[in-house]
């Protein structure tokens, strides 16, 4: 048995986007280690699969009609299985349906985060935090995690803390601009949502889908995530001011003023 880790740390660059790893704690370094290896292969993987920006990815392929699903990776299966209950939940507001194409990039980075995650916590360590492009799976922990505030680069809106299984994704235009569409306009959003994080214990893959679509909502999103079941979400409007859903603060570790 290989020598256990108290902290490790990684940055690797892929989708677009830097993933950032903090690992911690456990009685062999050795698998820990192997499975950190086995993770970032994935998410080189996952971008190969899936990248809307290379022509001869599985996923363009497929949307241009030159492969079926069945000669496709299985990982695009359980990825389009996904999006179709994420679409069936929004009732649309979440969609891989855009200007015609397919594109589920709106689920992928946070299914390839969070499945990069369970992989390395599936080795021993005691606690797995992995930040992908601003989109988080914690396992483990304690961990607090800063929200940018979508009005004030640089700064925070809010910290979330967590204690166990949590993922938090934010959705707006702070990290990428703005690359969520309303698919009823086809146009960007008009709801008056500067950002919006939606954090569930279920994962970061759900949090993703469910900050996707609650952006695109706009007004409508308080109501929906209301109904969800362990599901919370917080907002920064355009004009500055936030809102919670009822049961947000059980996750708040506190607030930059």
């Amino acid at each position: 048995m290989g020598a256990g880790i108290e902290r490790l740390r990684h940055v690797e660059e892929s989708m677009g986007t830097v993933f950032s790893f903090d690992i911690r704690g456990s009685r062999d370094g050795a698998e820990v280690r192997a499975a950190l290896r086995a993770a970032v292969l994935a998410l080189h993987r996952t971008d190969e699969i899936f990248s809307t920006y290379r022509p001869d990815s599985q996923i363009m392929r497929l949307g241009r009609g030159e492969l079926d699903r069945s000669d496709c990776a299985p990982e695009v299966v359980e990825v389009l299985e996904l999006c179709a209950a994420a679409e069936r939940e929004s009732e649309g507001w979440f969609t891989t349906g855009y200007a015609g194409g397919l594109d589920p990039t709106g689920l992928v980075k946070g299914w390839a985060v969070e499945r990069a995650a369970r992989t390395i916590a599936a080795s021993g360590a005691g606690g797995v935090c992995l930040n992908g492009g601003g989109d988080v799976q914690l396992l483990g922990g304690p961990w607090r995690v800063g929200i940018a505030d979508p009005l004030r680069p640089g700064a925070l809106a809010l910290v979330v803390g967590a204690h166990g299984d949590l993922g938090v994704a934010t959705s707006g235009p702070a990290e990428r601009g703005c690359h969520v569409i309303d698919p009823r306009t086809g146009e960007a959003p008009v709801g008056g949502l500067a950002s919006i994080t939606v954090v569930c214990p279920a994962g970061l893959t759900t949090a993703d889908t469910r900050a996707t679509a609650a952006y695109a909502m706009g007004d409508r999103a308080r109501d929906w995530l209301e109904a969800l079941p362990d599901t919370e979400g917080f907002a920064v409007t355009a004009d500055g001011s936030t809102w919670t859903t009822s049961g947000f603060h059980r996750h708040t570790a506190g607030v930059n003023a």
